[in-house]
């Protein structure tokens, strides 16, 4: 059976996913002060992350270590109304790339669910 890695395009597509995503980050009030005026080491980290997230080579893990994603996301404040703009923005992303079907299913219920996990302070 082909990890969803695999049935998106590998590689090419993963890195057009990050792409697309983080030049709608970059644009969204919300969550663009998040982030650094240099985007290209958190896309890299995002590229790696994706592609062990998505059953590809453990990239992450090899150059990162575990990836302990709420522990490594603790000092940012994250609320619902970010994780929700953050699935707002791969949403559009997966739309763009053409990621479709079940493979699209899957990703997608795995990334609501880690993006719920990172909220960390109320919306108050």
């Amino acid at each position: 059976m082909l990890s969803p890695y695999e049935q998106i395009g590998g590689e090419k597509t993963v890195r057009a996913i990050v792409e697309k995503f983080y030049a709608k980050v970059q644009q969204h009030p919300l969550l663009a002060p998040l982030f650094p005026e240099d985007i290209q080491p958190v896309m890299e980290r995002q590229y790696l992350f994706l592609t062990q997230f998505l059953g590809g080579e453990p990239l992450y893990t090899q150059k990162r270590g575990q990836p302990m994603l709420r522990a490594r996301h603790l000092p940012f404040p994250i609320t619902k109304k970010h994780a929700e703009a953050w699935l707002l923005c791969m949403h559009e992303a997966l739309d763009e790339v053409g990621i479709t079907g079940m493979v699209r299913n899957q990703i997608w219920s795995r990334l609501e669910m880690t993006a719920f996990h990172m909220v960390n302070q109320s919306d108050e």
